[in-house]
C-alpha cells in the first residue's frame, strides 16, 4: 500500500467522526434554542398570572371601598377596566401558545 492510499484510508474514519460530531452539535443547538423559547414563554405566563392576581386584588379593594362608602367613585370602574385588560392579555397569550402547540 502506498503512502497516498494509506493517508486516504486513515482520513475516512476521521471525516466520518467529524461529520457525526457536527450533526450532534447542530441537534444540541436546536434543542437548546427550543428550551430557551419555552423558558421565555413560561416566564411570560408567570408574569401574566401575577398581573391577574394583582388585578383581582385591585378589583376586590375597589369593590370593598365602594361598599364601605356606599357609592362607586370611579375607583371600581378603573379596577374593572384593569382586570379586563389583564384578562384579555392573558387570554391572547394562551391562544397564541395553543396555536404554536399545533405546529
Amino acid at each position: 500500500m502506498d503512502l497516498q492510499a494509506l493517508l486516504i484510508a486513515m482520513s475516512v474514519p476521521s471525516a466520518v467522526t467529524g461529520l457525526c460530531f457536527f450533526w450532534i452539535e447542530q441537534k444540541i443547538k436546536k434543542n437548546q434554542a427550543k428550551l430557551e423559547e419555552k423558558e421565555k414563554m413560561r416566564e411570560k405566563n408567570e408574569i401574566l398570572i401575577i398581573k391577574s392576581n394583582m388585578a383581582a386584588i385591585a378589583l376586590g379593594e375597589a369593590t370593598a371601598t365602594a361598599l364601605k362608602n356606599g357609592h362607586c367613585n370611579g375607583e371600581t370602574e378603573a379596577a374593572l377596566e384593569y382586570a379586563r385588560k389583564v384578562k384579555h392579555e392573558q387570554k391572547d397569550f394562551l391562544i397564541e401558545q395553543g396555536i404554536k402547540a399545533l405546529d
